[in-house]
């Protein structure tokens, strides 16, 4: 019995400790997204520490959901559908009780960083005023209780949040049905007011973030893969020379006839004519940016090793092509199976839109929950095909938030661009990934694998067993073993069958909010929508290099000295490895017509 419990003890420990090794990984992939994405020149101590904390935190928050899955799995023999020697209840209600405190824990945490945190950050960047800090008119303290009145808002917001759902009643807990017949469900409706509360706010946050999830995460899941299968330099280098070549030759051919005509005229150039040169300068140094932007491109300038560096990317980049199409491979089984297990549920849900239309199992073949069942055989690849599920959602919501950007209706607020990211649009887009993620959590414990992430790999037997309160035997009855299911009333599956926590917080939304659950459940077909709209559009869309975009990124790198005076910061980095500086005539080229350039603006 000790080498049982210690063989359960030490299962569930690797578990936590797979999950802190990742946590460690995610702070720092949150670390190198912050300062990747955030604009170098409005870079905020502030601003930073708040959004990698942050996005750290919605990681961790969103990697626990396979934590849970593997947890309650581990308690139960999938071969025989009973529970393990080690999984007495106290140790099963360990386990739960563990899971609900980091749950409670991590989405405390959210919402302090959401509502309180974030808001206090964005306020006090927005209360910075760089005159105001040299000549020292604004205290620290002044500027702490600006942003605090501000920040306070959201507090208020919050309060009356809580106390709404506080006080009202419960829509579930007065409706009788055929749902109530069940003892999973009666154990969901919420007992107290806290706890009504507590479910009252999740749901609405579930909501906002279902809204955000069907527009951003919808097209970020048929962008991303295209945008791997499409894959191309975002300079191409050799055509862009080549036209930037011949464009700034008959640019200058046209500045010489213009010279020429006026060099016999006393009073010089007509004031038509001077328009036209003008025209023809500002048109001059835009084509010089780029015949230096290409160049760049090709690794003129820098050391070998960066230029053997590009030829490597170019080696690899058939890979990126065969990931690309292994992505919308996937993209396209999840829209599939998601379609599949919503119309399972608007046609078989046991109490329809009373509780948010819950299904109590799986009445069609659906390919993912039969995957991750499957793939439970051999430990632990269902554990790992669901972290990267949720992270392939994730990376999808910040694929469809940086291409879509933030925006008010069809009015574009913040732009989301690597380097080029305003420390507000920062802050603003992680409050977004944070209610996105408990759509996310919705769409795959409801929709994407429904009864693998409210059960896991966990079976019971339906043998009677051989006296009272001895577990059944089917070690040779397995045709007797079923899966575990929210609708079987037989004594054996109360007894081993132990629901996931996120499983049971979104069941207890849905069935005493069902507006709430109604609301999430039709708004998965509005996301399958977006999803083919973007994903057939983006198929007949062949990727252009936008050379007006370019030409204005040039110009804002030249103004703050990232370009004319010292290059690429990736090869200023080269630069000072090797000891070389790049070619003189390049440098003051690029000064010179950086001067001009900062003057016609001025």
């Amino acid at each position: 019995m000790d080498i049982m419990a210690s063989a359960g003890l030490l299962q569930t420990s690797l578990i936590w400790v797979a999950y802190g090794v990742a946590v460690a990984l995610v702070l720092i992939i949150a670390i190198i997204t912050t300062l990747t994405w955030q604009a170098p020149r409005e870079r905020s101590a502030v601003v930073s520490t708040v959004a990698i904390i942050s996005l750290t935190s919605l990681l961790a928050t969103v990697l626990l959901l396979p934590v849970d899955i593997a947890l309650v799995s581990s308690t139960t023999s999938v071969t025989h559908g009973v529970k393990k020697d080690w999984a007495t209840h106290e140790r099963v209600d360990g386990i739960l009780l563990t899971l609900k405190i980091v749950y409670y824990t991590l989405y405390s945490l959210d919402a302090l960083l959401c509502l309180i945190v974030i808001p206090f950050a964005y306020f006090w960047y927005e209360e910075y005023d760089e005159v105001e800090e040299e000549e020292r008119t604004v205290s620290a303290g002044n500027r702490f209780w600006n942003a605090a009145k501000y920040t306070l808002i959201f507090v208020i917001l919050v309060v009356i949040l809580f106390l709404v759902g506080f006080f009202v009643p419960a829509a579930g807990s007065g409706g009788r049905g055929r749902h109530m017949d069940l003892d999973y469900f009666k154990r969901l409706l919420a007992a107290n007011n806290g706890e009504k509360a507590l479910t009252f706010a999740l749901g609405l946050l579930i909501t906002l973030g279902t809204l955000l999830y069907l527009v951003y995460t919808g097209a970020g899941l048929a962008l991303l893969p295209v945008s791997f299968i499409k894959s191309a330099p975002s300079i191409s280098a050799p055509q862009l020379s080549a036209t930037t070549a011949s464009d700034l030759e008959r640019n200058r051919e046209l500045q010489r006839q213009l010279e020429m005509r006026s060099a016999g005229r006393p009073d010089g150039m007509s004031q038509k004519d001077r328009r036209e040169m003008d025209a023809l300068l500002r048109e001059e140094r835009t084509l010089v940016r780029r015949e230096r932007l290409a160049a760049e491109a090709r690794g003129e300038g820098h050391s070998a090793i960066f230029r053997a560096w590009t030829k490597v990317q170019a080696v690899f980049r058939p890979l990126k092509l065969v990931g690309g199409i292994l992505l919308l491979l996937i993209a396209i089984l999840l829209w599939v199976s998601m379609l599949i297990t919503a119309i399972d549920k608007a046609a078989n849900s046991v109490c329809k839109q009373r509780c948010g239309y819950i299904l109590g199992h799986i009445n069609v073949f659906q390919p993912v929950n039969w995957i991750f069942v499957q793939s439970a055989k051999a430990f632990p690849v269902d554990y790992i095909l669901m972290a990267l599920l949720v992270l392939f959602f994730f990376s999808s919501s910040i694929t469809g938030i940086a291409t879509v950007g933030i925006r008010f209706l069809w009015v574009r607020i913040f732009q989301i661009k690597k380097g080029r990211t305003a420390p507000q649009a920062l802050l603003i887009a992680t409050v977004m990934l944070a209610l996105i993620i408990l759509a996310i959590d919705y769409a795959i414990a409801m929709l994407v694998a429904p009864q693998y992430a409210t059960y896991g790999t966990q079976t019971f037997c339906t043998n009677t067993p051989l006296a009272p309160g001895l577990q059944p035997d089917c070690l040779k009855h397995s045709d007797m073993i079923r899966p575990c299911s929210e609708v079987f009333l037989e004594p054996a599956a109360k007894d081993v069958c132990t629901p996931t926590i996120m499983s049971t917080f979104l069941n207890r939304v849905t069935l005493n909010w069902p507006v709430f659950g109604a609301v999430d459940f039709w708004a998965q077909f509005a996301f399958l929508a977006v999803f083919l709209v973007v994903f057939v559009t983006s198929l007949f869309r062949t990727p252009r290099l936008n050379l007006s975009e370019l030409d204005e990124e040039a110009e804002v790198d030249e103004e703050e000295g990232l370009l004319a005076s010292t290059g690429r910061r990736f090869g200023a980095t080269w630069q000072d490895i090797t000891g070389r500086a790049r070619q003189a005539s390049g440098g003051r080229q690029g000064a010179t017509y950086g001067t001009n350039g900062s003057g016609s603006r001025s």
